[in-house]
């Protein structure tokens, strides 16, 4: 039986929720993929337990969008069993894993933006959420506290360190400015005290990304508004590949639990 409903008919608490529980699985697939890929094993091992801590906040964002569906669904049947259209991450997440500056890169304009996403969503109305966040802000400062370095000592190191940056940023820029745009069923949430106004951080993020690598001479304009759709299950050709390798095993062996 398809226990799929169509975006128009889901209630905006759980495409909310399905959404966060989008993005934070789908990135901590990109960083797994550098499971034993890493520059040396102290990263390797690092880039490995950022996965896991996104992992960890999939599987509450998952377990909460079941209960608030009401339809008997698991959390691993959010994550395992819907399409590539169903999926609501924001597209900067799927985007292939590409070089270790393109990862510290996004993994650097990922932290910020959650930095100061979570510190407010932590007052949110609804008490799970609010409590999902106060565990996962913890994790975040930490993970800006490690992107921080390596994106200063990749801008200031070699010439072609620098160049992977400028490079990665580039690619990065159209991307952006999606963690602002807020749809309409997003912004009644917000109205209720529930979901955070994303559009309304992006004046301090700008400040923040620009002031930071300006410190090493780099520049970067303010987020701009290009490619979206992922909200919406519009997405790039790489969500599906991922996808198809991420729920091998479930849609091989269905039912099987661990």
């Amino acid at each position: 039986m398809n226990n799929t409903i169509k975006s128009n008919e889901q209630s905006p608490l759980y495409r909310f929720v399905l959404g966060l529980a989008d993005d934070s699985v789908v990135l901590s697939h990109r960083l797994s993929e550098w499971c034993s890929n890493a520059p040396y094993l102290e990263e390797d091992i690092a880039l490995s337990n950022i996965a896991l801590d996104y992992v960890g906040r999939a599987r509450m964002f998952y377990q909460y969008a079941a209960e608030v569906e009401g339809k008997g669904r698991s959390e691993d049947d959010l994550a395992y069993l819907r399409s590539e259209r169903e999926f609501t991450n924001l597209l900067i997440h799927e985007l292939p894993k590409g070089d270790f500056g393109f990862t510290m890169v996004r993994q650097f304009l990922l932290d910020a933006f959650y930095n100061l996403y979570l510190t407010q969503l932590v007052d949110s109305k609804d008490e799970t959420i609010a409590a999902i966040a106060a565990k996962a802000i913890k994790e975040t400062r930490y993970h800006l506290k490690r992107s921080e370095p390596w994106i200063r000592q990749l801008s200031e190191g070699t010439e072609e360190s620098r160049s992977r940056i400028v490079r990665a940023l580039e690619e990065l820029k159209d991307f952006v400015g999606e963690m602002f745009l807020m749809e309409e069923w997003e912004t009644s949430l917000v109205e209720q005290g529930i979901a955070i106004d994303r559009a309304a951080l992006q004046p301090d993020w700008d400040r923040y990304i620009q002031g930071f690598l300006g410190e090493s001479g780099i520049e970067f304009g303010d987020a701009q508004l290009q490619i979206r759709g992922g909200r919406n299950g519009i997405h790039t050709e790489h969500l599906g590949h991922m996808l198809s390798e991420m729920q091998y095993l479930q849609r091989t062996h269905p039912g099987m639990e661990w």
